[in-house]
């Protein structure tokens, strides 16, 4: 049955509406925007006091809820998809990490196995990180699997994914990289640049070569510098790319991403989670691929060496956050998780934004930017305890 939306203000794609309805059809999609003027007839639920915003789209995500993209069967990739609902995410993008070729086919090959069987937030693609990055800038990523870029070597995980791999970050240093990602965005993936140790020049012959993105920015490179500038410095001059960054706290300082979003601008920042099994979990111990790690203090850590590995952030958070940190309004915060994201991996037809004919997955927010309730296909699948 049709209903209306109504709410004190809705995030569409090209403008912040004031009241209104919004029309959500039988078939599980949106339908027209109406102002507060044009009142339609028919079903009305009304979330007065209450903010309607478009479900927000994590294309960088390895886990929740103790499972894992590197571990985990479907039942467990399922139990993500759902858990993800109560973040306020409605599309994902699940992430694999550096890892043996043939385990990077067997988890193509699961995920095309049951394309389109998620129960909760919907699968709209595979992003590989890894494996052809830096050693030196490994991170949480085993360096004994890295290697040079191989597009032979990739066709057979895009084949084993039935297509559903979509994104693979890299670092644009390593041997034969530019023609790798000539070939690679000839065949319509999207390249990333990151877990690199790359100049700003080679940075800049990665992105001329077709990247577009550079992977949580800052984090896995060298940091900017004003006499030697780095991987780092490119993510934050060049024009038209987009940059991936996580705002939990820990991995950016508040401070340092306002620079990078006031440099950028906030219609080329992604906010992503780089969330791993911990997330939604209390502290303690945990794996990230073959690594384990030790959460603590709202941060995930290598119990060897102490680095960052991963988060436990939830993308809701980090849209509250930019906001609270004073960075930008919440009409720019939500655009950033949505739409940003979904338009820079090519998946913008399917999620990111409160369009006609779109599925209806949406958020009610509290005026604080706190997740009150998700929908998805136009149906309540998350309420937030009172």
């Amino acid at each position: 049955m049709t209903y209306y939306i109504h709410a004190d203000k809705f995030f569409l794609e090209n403008r912040t509406e004031n009241g209104g309805y919004l029309e959500v059809q039988d078939n599980g999609k949106f339908g027209f925007f109406y102002p507060e003027s044009k009142k339609p007839e028919g079903k009305i639920v009304d979330y007065a006091g209450k903010w309607v915003a478009p479900g927000l789209v994590d294309t960088h995500i390895h886990g929740s809820l103790r499972e894992d993209v590197m571990k985990s069967d479907w039942e467990g990739i399922n139990k993500i998809s759902k858990g993800l609902l109560s973040a306020g995410v409605t599309s994902w993008m699940p992430t694999t990490i550096t890892a043996a070729s043939d385990t990077l086919t067997r988890i193509c090959k699961m995920f095309a196995d049951h394309q389109g069987q998620e129960e909760g937030a919907k699968i709209q693609g595979i992003h590989f990180e890894g494996p052809f990055f830096t050693e030196e800038h490994a991170g949480a990523e085993n360096p004994k699997y890295m290697m040079d870029p191989d597009i032979n070597e990739f066709n057979k995980w895009l084949d084993a994914s039935n297509g559903m791999l979509k994104k693979i970050s890299m670092a644009p240093e390593r041997k034969g990289s530019k023609e790798f990602i000539r070939e690679a965005v000839k065949e319509g993936i999207v390249v990333v640049l990151g877990h690199s140790s790359a100049s700003f020049e080679e940075a800049v012959a990665g992105i001329e070569a077709g990247a577009t993105m550079f992977t949580h920015t800052f984090n896995g490179m060298h940091d900017p510098s004003h006499h030697t500038p780095s991987i780092s410095n490119a993510a934050m001059a060049l024009n038209n790319v987009t940059d991936e960054l996580i705002c939990d706290g820990h991995h950016v300082q508040p401070c340092m991403a306002k620079t990078l979003i006031n440099a950028v601008g906030p219609e080329h920042i992604a906010l992503i989670t780089d969330c791993m099994e911990a997330g939604m979990m209390p502290d303690g111990d945990y794996m990230l691929g073959e690594l384990p790690v030790y959460v603590k203090d709202g941060m995930a850590r290598l119990k060897d060496g102490d680095n960052l590995a991963g988060s436990i952030l939830q993308l809701k958070q980090a849209v509250k956050n930019v906001v609270d940190w004073n960075i930008v309004t919440p009409e720019k915060a939500v655009m950033m998780a949505s739409y940003v994201p979904a338009k820079s991996a090519h998946i913008l037809d399917n999620c990111g934004t409160i369009a006609p004919d779109k599925d209806a997955d949406f958020l009610i927010l509290n005026p604080d930017l706190t997740l009150s309730e998700t929908y998805l296909n136009g149906e309540s699948r998350y309420k937030a305890e009172k």
